[in-house]
């Protein structure tokens, strides 16, 4: 039985010869001739077709649009000029960084289109794999473009994902500060602020700028033109040892954030840094993704596809009653949404008076007695040094050396970083 394709090649200059090698090709056939990805997308929806055939410059072909199709069981193949080399950069490799992995010349015989098209849909799509080549974010981006990469023991960069349940607990302070920690440490680290409700990494690191450097990667990233080299470019070096990906200016933006850009990022951040701090906003409700339109953007997708890509999530609550409440639902929620991810929880805040005399014993009762966990970290209420931070739009590294909070986060760091792979 012939399998049923798609044909999205409108307006390449090789358009007529594709079409009849299609036709002659054994095992498939045309069902639809798409002018655009919108196209391609709602004949997909219908059930038409089991594969995707696109040019290479189809318009609007992004990285969101081919995870969409793999989504739905349809693998996507692309047909590319015949005189394209495979060299960096070039129309070969944006297509694979969109995910696209089944790549052919425009010139194929029909016998061999129609052996891909049938083996693409017999192996169904493609897996996301994540890579590290052992490089290291470079004193400067400048430095990078002259100097080659050097050559590092190959590891896996880590992605660890600072989140916590609604109410302030100090998500962001504490992804600040574990970054901070890291780099003052001499690893090279990568922090970025993902949170699609109100980031504030640039604001705390006195970087009061109207451009995202996330929403600029992610878009490099639907385009299939993001690499080590784009990534740093994005970001903004503030120490020797720290570049920051800043978030959103305004929450409105959350659109420019899809999931599919969004895993790609962490991905290139793997190549990039030994270890990636992520500040994720609060809220992991799926309930948009029942929605009439299955392909809508969904506001919460960059926080769960940022829990799903992490290899660790550090869960963070305040410790008084209320946030010691919400920390408890919090780790059963995040269980639900990733089982397998290592957990790390840390308690911020602590202080006498609600939870009593003996608030880190109290701390310590309610988290064993109603999740099963332990706290690996209990953070001092120290107001007046989150202030002066705060008021020199400096990390707790430079801005308050000797406070008991600055302390506390360096043995937490000391504590990731002696679990990185070397």
């Amino acid at each position: 039985m012939s399998v049923p394709v798609l044909l999205a090649i409108t307006g390449a200059p090789w358009e007529a010869d594709v079409v009849r090698r299609t036709e002659r090709a054994p095992g498939i056939r045309v069902v639809r001739r798409c002018v655009d990805i919108a196209d391609v997308m709602a004949a997909a929806a219908s059930g038409q077709a089991r594969a995707v055939l696109v040019a290479d410059d189809l318009s609007r072909l992004t990285s969101d649009a081919v995870a969409a199709l793999h989504a739905r069981g349809i693998p996507v193949l692309a047909l590319v000029d015949p005189t394209e080399n495979g060299a960096p950069f070039g129309a070969e490799d944006r297509l694979s960084r969109m995910g696209i992995e089944r790549i052919l010349p425009a010139d194929v015989s029909p016998e061999d289109l129609g052996r891909a098209v049938t083996d693409a849909v017999d192996a169904g799509p493609p897996a996301s794999i994540s890579h590290f080549s052992g490089g290291f974010v470079p004193t400067t981006v400048e430095a990078m473009r002259t100097d080659p990469v050097p050559e590092y023991t190959s590891g896996n960069g880590r992605v660890i994902a600072v989140w916590g349940p609604t109410g302030a607990p100090g998500r962001t302070t504490i992804a600040v500060g574990l970054a901070a920690e890291l780099a003052a440490q001499g690893l090279p680290t990568l922090l970025a602020d993902a949170d699609v409700y109100g980031g504030t990494v640039a604001q705390l690191l006195g970087m009061l700028d109207e451009t995202s450097g996330l929403a600029a990667a992610a878009r490099s990233a639907a385009s299939g033109t993001l690499d080590m080299m784009t990534l740093a470019k994005h970001a903004r070096q503030v120490e020797p040892q720290l570049l920051v990906l800043t978030g959103l200016s305004r929450a409105d933006r959350w659109t420019e954030l899809r999931p599919a850009a969004v895993e790609s990022i962490w991905q290139i951040a793997r190549m990039l840094a030994p270890v990636t701090v992520v500040d994720i906003g609060f809220s992991i409700e799926t309930d948009e993704e029942i929605s009439f339109d299955s392909l809508a953007p969904r506001r919460n997708g960059a926080t769960v596809a940022t829990l799903e890509e992490a290899d660790e999530v550090i869960v963070v609550g305040s410790a008084d009653p209320v946030g010691l409440t919400r920390l408890i639902r919090a780790i059963h929620d995040v269980r639900a949404i990733v089982p397998s991810v290592a957990l790390r929880v840390v308690v911020n805040r602590l202080r006498s008076g609600s939870l009593g005399s003996s608030p880190a014993n109290a701390v310590s009762d309610a988290l064993g007695q109603y999740a099963g966990v332990q706290a690996a970290a209990l953070l001092p209420y120290d107001l007046n040094a989150v202030d002066a931070a705060m008021s020199h739009g400096r990390s707790l590294v430079e801005a308050a050396k000797s406070s008991k909070l600055r302390k506390s986060l360096q043995q937490l760091a000391s504590a990731v970083a002696a679990e990185l792979p070397r």
